[in-house]
């Protein structure tokens, strides 16, 4: 087992790439704090094909040490286990505190080495800056070429969902939320880099309104490939997302 001290992290995500996990050391432990109630984001991407990996979250017990006593249920603040290589994600509200995150090899879907992206952000909560800055494939839905609803929820154990989709030529797609109950945003993202975090000026657009009000953003007509957010402002909802897919006048 590996430890790394990630320090104090903020809004700039801290990445550590191309890390790897074995039989003999199947688990990395990255230890982090923040200072104050936050959206925690993490993020476990590329994972190697064929093979598995997985999140966990732990508050520390109190004494700044990884140790049987953080590995309690009860100190347990966090879980993705996504099947196979598929992207995992864990976003939510924390008080500050010190927290470690423990990458674990999965061994029934893993044979020798496993190599992995890590990613970990803190955002503002019930703030319109509380967008993650982190880009995994929770629910991908490929190439639109039709209307698309999906439902889901967010809450303080589930700040922000994100999806992936492509549009290709002479396509174009409205998006909506709606549904509400408590108050939700959207963002959508263009990640030109492919480094799976929101850069500057990789913001297509957002839509912020107040309360229970549906949000939305209309006519994105360029081609390519998309992240869409859903991001929790304040209480928790379920949502409904659609897609409204159209083509272009200039088909």
């Amino acid at each position: 087992m590996s430890n790394y001290n990630l320090g104090t992290i903020g809004s700039t995500p801290v990445v550590k790439n191309n890390f790897s996990l074995s039989e003999s050391a199947p688990n990395d432990i990255f230890q982090f704090r923040i200072n104050s109630t936050s959206n925690v984001n993490l993020s476990l991407t590329d994972i190697s094909a064929g093979d598995d990996a997985d999140i966990i979250l732990y508050r520390d017990n109190g004494n700044g040490v990884f140790d049987a006593g953080d590995l309690l249920s009860s100190q347990v603040v966090g879980l993705a286990n996504a099947s196979g290589n598929r992207d995992d994600a864990i976003n939510r509200r924390l008080d500050a505190g010190t927290y470690f995150a423990e990458v674990r090899r999965f061994g029934l879907r893993s044979s020798g080495s496993v190599s992995y992206d890590f990613a970990v952000s803190a955002t503002a909560s019930n703030s319109t800056a509380g967008f993650s800055n982190l880009l995994p494939k929770e629910f991908e839905l490929g190439n639109l070429s039709g209307d698309v609803t999906r439902s889901n929820n967010v809450s303080n154990v589930d700040t922000s969902d994100t999806y992936s989709f492509s549009l290709g030529l002479f396509e174009g797609v409205n998006i909506t939320l709606s549904n509400l109950l408590a108050d939700a945003d959207i963002r959508l993202i263009r990640d030109s880099n492919n480094n799976r975090i929101v850069d500057a000026g990789e913001e297509v657009a957002r839509s912020t309104r107040g309360g229970t009000t549906s949000e939305l953003i209309s006519n994105i007509r360029q081609s390519g490939d998309y992240f869409l957010q859903v991001n929790q402002f304040s209480g928790q909802t379920g949502y409904a997302l659609t897609f409204d897919h159209f083509t272009t006048p200039e088909a």
